[in-house]
């Protein structure tokens, strides 16, 4: 139903986790190279537990790759620079939800290249650098499926 979209992620556990999520979530994940680490590293697994083969995981050599191959009706980059909160948009079957790297967050171009409103944010306090990437994926991930009535759910 939707497509989280780790752009050059670089935190083996954050990934494992997030793949976890998506297992649990249906969601497909698409990582988005270069990784920074090898998808069979200890701490992928130990974090994707036995997940890994629950999920779908679609690697793509670029940000335009993924879009040419899946086109996504529309991408919501999520940011701390966002400038729209996640609990204020309407989610779309097939958004790609696409987060930056855990250290230095998407590029200034990518988030350029969309409308001010496909751009997302997680509150925080005043001061407060970000979430754990794991974290904000669960978050918004959580709340498109929420208004799609947990569809597939048991």
């Amino acid at each position: 139903m939707f497509h989280i979209v780790l752009f050059e992620p670089e935190i083996p556990p954050n990934t494992g986790n997030i793949m976890r999520l998506c297992a649990n979530t249906g969601m497909r994940l698409h990582l988005i190279h270069p990784l920074g680490f090898d998808l069979d590293e200890k701490s992928v697994r130990r974090a994707g537990l036995d997940y890994r083969d629950m999920a779908t995981v679609t690697e793509h050599e670029s940000l335009q790759g993924f879009i040419e191959r899946e086109k996504p009706p529309r991408i919501l980059a999520c940011s701390t620079r966002g400038t729209q909160s996640y609990a204020e948009v309407t989610y779309v079957a097939g958004d790609a939800l696409l987060f930056g790297p855990e250290t230095r967050g998407l590029p200034a171009a990518v988030l350029e290249s969309l409308p001010p409103g496909q751009c997302l944010r997680v509150p925080m306090q005043p001061g407060s650098r970000s979430l754990n990437l794991s974290n904000t994926v669960a978050v918004i991930a959580y709340e498109a499926w929420r208004q799609h009535g947990f569809a597939g759910a048991g």
